[in-house]
């Protein structure tokens, strides 16, 4: 799924010019260069798959999300206006891709499960997945700045664009949310 060659596309830049090659890849993509737009989505190919993942947990509605948020994305690049905030404008189309899916798609889920061998520990998965369920319980205004925090260290003032809201409104539902987790781990394990 994910391209090897954004790897090694990721090892020519350094941060200082990482910073402009996207930039100028942005701003060559509003002008209608294909290539470019193409190019700034291998750049951010992993990072939108993992995040449509992480909402949906199936790899095969992970891939149509992703595309989706690209197909968006490129119709609409023309109405970006500020080139530093691409990567929070792009984690918004995805975001209210996961939000539009799940209201159409939720009566109808398939659930896809492929055994998975190698080196682990049965405790570490059974902790991983009981974080992953008390994530799944948190209401949407809950669950996303959790998500957009510890999974992808995104800044309050960051997530507080992508959710258009107010950062101490952030922080307080990060602040909830931990305390809802707390507790639903709580129970589990006294259970």
């Amino acid at each position: 799924m994910i391209k090897s060659n954004i790897i090694k596309r990721g090892k020519v830049f350094n941060i200082g010019q990482k910073s402009y090659s996207e930039e100028f890849l942005i701003k060559q993509s509003q002008y209608g260069n294909d290539n470019s737009f193409e190019k700034l989505m291998d750049i951010y190919e992993s990072y939108l798959y993992k995040m449509a993942f992480l909402y949906v947990k199936n790899e095969h509605d992970a891939l149509d999300i992703y595309q989706e948020t690209v197909l968006k994305a490129y119709m609409n690049i023309s109405k970006l206006k500020d080139h530093k905030s691409f990567k929070t404008w792009i984690t918004k189309i995805l975001i209210n891709n996961v939000y539009t899916r799940s209201r159409h798609y939720n009566k109808f889920q398939d659930e896809c499960v492929e055994d998975y061998i190698g080196d682990f520990s049965y405790s570490n998965i059974e902790e991983k997945l009981d974080l992953y369920d008390a994530i799944d319980v948190l209401e949407e205004k809950y669950r996303t700045p959790i998500i957009l925090q510890y999974f992808y260290d995104l800044t309050t003032q960051q997530i507080s664009e992508i959710t258009n809201s107010n950062e101490n409104t952030v922080k307080t539902n990060i602040r909830r949310a931990k305390k809802k987790m707390y507790d639903i781990l709580k129970e589990d394990k006294n259970d």
